[in-house]
């Protein structure tokens, strides 16, 4: 079992550590980084937490194998150089970076230092993601043509934090808090974008935001894109693969449907599983240096790239070239 600690304890943060500790065999936090250690008091003796005021107490402890980041996204490339160069494998929040420009620095600096680099986008672990993933791998739906897409829930107005109305740290509305897990799904079955068009229709502001966010996209592979973000709106989750011999579509965490020429659409159900936890296992499994990190470092690049993009086209109102 690794130990990790867990840098920010807001919402997010706190969801990290509830997803593991006490549950899991492959990583339990130790340490907890607050700005106000007081104001988490309760949540950090709950789960048996050393509160510390700073990131360095943390780095500089031997008995810390990883650090967990769940803080704001502009900071993200200087805390994942300073566990690098303290040696911590290290865990961070969606969006790893703003830029990709940043993306190949946050993620060349573990490479060359032999660093576990993860990444929150949980979603892929949900098990029809994974199903469908694989049934794209193996070629069972033909070339693949199109892909659609939609994460849409409403969070930013039931849980508002100022962060969420802040440009620089959550542009282009649903974009940073859910179309970036999208765009990893995208990703992880298409490859690199080639370019992107997005609309961002605003209809009331924050506190309680009403704006949906409409992506076009091309990737390099050919495969064309549809991306949809929508914030208050009840929780929805679609990933639909188009493909020359058949389309499959992730619907939720637990439920496909395969649809095949000359046959009825098949429904599969999976069994639910955590997908925070998941993720938070297999970076754990990575750093104990049993099996590699499901998550590549080019995609963690290339997510990036494809969310800068989308930023960019979003407050242009054209297309972005050459992503």
């Amino acid at each position: 079992m690794i130990t990790a600690a867990i840098v920010g304890l807001g919402r997010w943060g706190q969801t990290l550590v509830n997803a593991v500790q006490g549950k899991s065999d492959k990583l339990r936090f130790t340490h907890a980084v607050s700005r106000d250690p007081a104001r988490v008091r309760h949540f950090t003796a709950q789960h048996g937490l050393e509160a510390v005021g700073a990131l360095d107490a943390v780095l500089e402890d031997a008995s810390i194998d990883a650090v967990v980041l769940a803080t704001p996204h502009s900071l993200h490339l200087e805390q994942i150089v300073a566990a690098v160069r303290a040696r911590k494998a290290v865990f961070c929040e969606k969006p790893l970076t703003m830029t990709k420009a940043d993306a190949l620095r946050a993620t060349e600096a573990c490479c060359d230092a032999g660093i576990v680099l993860g990444v929150g986008t949980d979603k892929r672990f949900f098990p029809a993601m994974d199903a469908l993933a694989r049934l794209v791998a193996a070629g069972e739906l033909g070339r693949v043509l199109h892909l659609e897409g939609n994460f849409s829930n409403e969070v930013a107005a039931r849980m508002f934090s100022p962060w969420r109305d802040s440009p620089d740290e959550s542009p282009a509305g649903g974009l940073t808090g859910t179309g970036i897990h999208v765009l990893d799904s995208f990703v992880r079955m298409a490859g690199p974008a080639r370019r992107v068009g997005a609309q961002f229709l605003s209809h009331r502001p924050t506190p309680d935001p009403l704006d949906t966010l409409s992506v076009l996209l091309e990737f390099e592979s050919g495969v064309s894109g549809m991306l949809g973000a929508v914030r208050s709106t009840p929780a929805f989750w679609r990933v639909h693969v188009f493909g020359r011999d058949g389309s499959a579509e992730a619907l939720g965490r637990t439920e496909l449907v395969l649809r095949k020429s000359g046959k009825d659409p098949e429904r599969r159900l999976f069994q639910p599983l955590d997908s925070v936890r998941a993720n938070l296992e297999a970076f754990a499994e990575a750093v104990a240096g049993r099996t590699p990190y499901p998550i590549s470092p080019r995609e963690m690049v290339d997510v990036v790239a494809a969310f800068e993009a989308i930023v960019k086209s979003a407050g242009s109102h054209g297309w972005v070239q050459d992503v």
